[in-house]
């Protein structure tokens, strides 16, 4: 049995992406999610990984919903209307992460429910050295908690592809018109075959890593690997570490790469995450595909320098700070200063301080009324 939390009210970003191409027949939401929301713990400044029999002291901690709320986040932080079905813990933890979605985020959580009973998954991230560990604890949620079969009506959709499993509502959104982008984790089964992944039918972007797209190929460049991958979706973006992004549209016959922006990483956690949602912003506002990477790697790199996975995510004045910080050097490149000029139009006439710190230390444990 589950109980509803209700629907919480929508919020206007910022800035709308998507201003002049709404249309009275167009659905409401621009993103449809499902997944699981974890509370995500981290702690960041450690010198080194944690030593076995030792107490280590971490500079810096934060908390956050995590999971699918990093994409979530990241989504509607960009002006996107954002709709996500995900099961949540009667616990302290499930109330803190419903109330950061629904209130701090005005993500519509109307498609999520409450199970009684059910305890929050938690992970706590440790972060150093530009990388992290996880340790995660959680139980599986009840079958059909929540029932995702049929998603509402959304001009896009993402999914995280599992192998050998079939989603059922991806192909329920695609057919109701949602342009469907997907990533992937890595293979445990070792068996890397495009076959065990029988959603990507129904998807017009796969955006895995390097060395998750080599595997699946079966080629030994990333370049090669997103060429390779256009024969089985649409639209192939293969990111690349700290070289930034490639991507192949097989419609069009183009390609675009976009280095990366070089930046002093606090925390990865959830940049793989932002920088979907920055991809698919583009995507659905119509850029060109070397823009589309641009802002996908931008956000990624604002990102990293925060921690916390969904906090973390920037929004449109930090945007807006970072490139009117940027062109405030003497000494920066006009060609990169150029590969961002696509921004000006967008950008919101008033910023807050940048970097901002936006992750909170605690987390707190008021219920509602």
């Amino acid at each position: 049995m589950t109980t509803s939390r209700g629907e919480g009210p929508y919020t206007q970003a910022q800035v709308d992406p998507l201003v002049g191409l709404r249309g009275p027949d167009d659905p409401f939401w621009d993103v449809y999610l499902t997944g699981t929301v974890f509370l995500d713990i981290i702690f960041t400044g450690l010198d080194s990984a944690p030593v076995r029999g030792t107490e280590s002291w971490a500079r810096g901690m934060g908390s956050s919903p995590g999971g699918v709320a990093n994409m979530a986040t990241a989504l509607a932080r960009l002006g996107l209307k954002t709709i996500l079905a995900a099961a949540f813990g009667d616990d302290h933890y499930g109330e803190y992460c419903w109330d950061a979605l629904e209130q701090g985020e005005h993500i519509d959580l109307s498609t999520s429910r409450t199970v009684p009973g059910w305890h929050s998954p938690v992970t706590v991230s440790m972060a150093y050295e530009g990388e992290r560990t996880m340790v995660s604890h959680g139980h599986e949620p009840p079958p059909d908690e929540p029932a995702p079969d049929c998603p509402p009506r959304a001009r896009a959709a993402v999914a995280s592809l599992t192998p050998g499993t079939r989603a059922p509502w991806i192909a329920e959104a695609a057919r109701k018109g949602a342009r469907i982008f997907a990533d992937v984790g890595w293979d445990d089964t070792g068996r890397w075959d495009l076959a065990a992944l029988p959603d990507l039918a129904h998807c017009e972007a796969f955006l895995p890593n390097a060395e998750e797209a080599m595997r699946y190929t079966g080629t030994s460049c990333p370049r090669a690997a997103a060429r390779a991958l256009t024969e089985h979706v649409p639209l192939a973006v293969v990111t690349l570490g700290a070289e930034g992004a490639y991507a192949v549209d097989a419609r069009t016959g183009e390609t675009a790469e976009v280095p990366a922006i070089e930046v002093e990483a606090l925390d990865p956690t959830g940049a793989g995450d932002v920088f979907v949602a920055g991809f698919v912003t583009g995507t659905l506002a119509g850029w060109p595909l070397a823009d589309r990477l641009a802002f996908g790697g931008l956000t990624a790199a604002l990102s990293v320098q925060e921690f916390g996975g969904s906090l973390s995510a920037p929004g449109w004045s930090e945007i807006a700070a970072w490139w009117r910080r940027v062109q405030s050097y003497d000494d920066q490149d006009p060609a990169a200063l150029g590969r961002y000029a696509f921004l000006e139009h967008l950008l919101p006439k008033t910023t807050r301080a940048w970097p901002l710190r936006r992750a909170v230390p605690t987390i707190g444990f008021r219920r509602s009324a």
